[in-house]
């Protein structure tokens, strides 16, 4: 990340109340950037946006859904951005088979918005949609997928965000690129770290059952996942972001962060590392019937370690040494934005 790049830049973010858009824009507002938020009520309570009064660093905060095309269409040209990062969605599987509808209309309705108003603001010069690594056709092989592989979705939740890698690969070619905007999408693992409090994720569940007193129900103990802290695929998002604005459309496309392969590990090894670090912690497995998950998903990504220079920087350790930490400052009471801050600070550090 190049220092100062961000300073006095208008940034416009969608969905910065939830857990990655949170820590997006406190770390962007700490960079000098003005930074615009649109977006629901914070999904849950407690929330990362409110333990740390997010709202408080940001130039403009709006609550409104994407879905919602006028009010978005408000909110941007009042802001008048030059960078643009569209995090809003339905970002749950499993939430995903109970709600199929409010899930497409968020994750493809949601996108479809942002790419066609972004089509009339004139100093708009980049935009990043952050969609996931479950946009793939997973057929669970060990092989890392790579940015060209085929996409698919087994649920509705990996389907609309398939969905909303192909809109926004047709709206480069057919309108944005033409009008001096450069866009691309990124590609994340399974991101973790302190203020996520999201139901049916492995982190937020694991300490809600240590505050309550119970096991951990684990619904598949052997599945392998692309762990990683949030600040690594923000800082991700951040560097690509600065590429489109620096050198456009060389850099619109898409793009994976995921760990070092190395790096990857069962959910029963994350949640045996959690609980040898608080006293009292378990774990048993949950034999309930349950919707289908991936068992293996894996990313290279390479690409975005030989072009944009990102790499991974904290190892599977320290991201979960620094996540269990911000959680037992929460739980005593301590400034949270101080805290997080501070993480901001180390990471940056060690980058």
């Amino acid at each position: 990340m190049t220092p100062d790049f961000w300073r006095g830049r208008s940034v416009f973010i969608t969905g910065h109340t939830g857990f990655k858009g949170a820590w997006l824009s406190l770390w962007l507002a700490h960079r000098g950037a003005k930074v615009f938020g649109y977006s629901r009520p914070p999904p849950t309570n407690p929330s990362f946006f409110e333990a740390c009064r997010v709202h408080e660093h940001l130039a403009g905060h709006r609550i409104g859904d994407v879905r919602d095309r006028d009010s978005l269409a408000q909110a941007l040209r009042e802001s008048d951005p030059e960078i643009l990062f569209h995090l809003a969605a339905q970002p749950l599987v499993r939430e995903s088979y109970v709600d199929p509808l409010f899930t497409v209309e968020t994750n493809v309705l949601g996108t479809l918005h942002v790419l066609e108003l972004s089509r009339n603001l004139k100093n708009l010069r980049a935009v990043v949609n952050v969609t996931t690594d479950k946009c793939y056709d997973n057929r669970e092989t060990s092989t890392p997928y790579k940015e060209g592989d085929s996409l698919g979705g087994y649920d509705c939740y990996s389907a609309s965000k398939a969905c909303s890698e192909i809109l926004t690969s047709a709206y480069r070619r057919s309108f944005l690129s033409g009008h001096g905007v450069h866009v691309a999408s990124a590609r994340a693992g399974n991101v973790i770290g302190g203020g996520d409090w999201s139901r049916d994720r492995l982190i937020p569940d694991f300490f809600r059952a240590v505050q309550s007193g119970t096991p951990l129900r684990i619904r598949y103990p052997d599945s392998i996942r692309p762990w990683q802290h949030v600040l690594e695929v923000l800082r991700g998002y951040l560097m690509l972001a600065e590429s489109l604005s620096t050198h456009g459309e060389e850099f619109a496309e898409a793009w994976n962060f995921g760990p070092d392969p190395s790096e990857s590990q069962t959910v029963g090894w994350v949640i045996d590392n959690l609980c040898s670090a608080i006293p009292g912690a378990s774990w048993i497995v949950d034999d309930a019937p349950k919707p289908h998950e991936a068992a293996l998903l894996t990313l290279d990504s390479s690409k975005s370690k030989q072009r944009l220079h990102w790499q991974p920087t904290w190892p599977l350790a320290t991201t979960l040494a620094a996540t269990t930490e911000w959680y037992s400052a929460f739980y005593q009471g301590e400034d949270m934005l101080k805290r997080s801050l501070h993480q901001i600070s180390l990471f940056s550090s060690a980058s």
